[in-house]
């Protein structure tokens, strides 16, 4: 489990304010992967090694993303 000290270090909340939802989504996004960059670094990677590691796991949830089709009714 995390230490509450690392998740204060490394956690970044992104703020609630008078965002539209694609920006407040991209916010989050954003400042989760910066977070992440942060601790990858600090762990020791090089910036290329961040890069190929955030790039797969981009790529992997991209292509397993599956929308639910919505029903005709709706």
């Amino acid at each position: 489990m995390a230490d509450t000290t690392d998740e204060n270090l490394f956690v970044t909340e992104f703020p609630k304010g008078e965002f539209g939802i694609v920006d407040y989504l991209q916010g989050r996004v954003h400042f989760a992967l910066m977070d992440q960059m942060k601790l990858m670094h600090k762990s020791g990677m090089t910036q290329k090694q961040i890069k190929e590691a955030i790039m797969k796991t981009i790529s992997e949830i991209v292509d397993n993303f599956e929308p639910k089709k919505e029903s005709e009714s709706s």
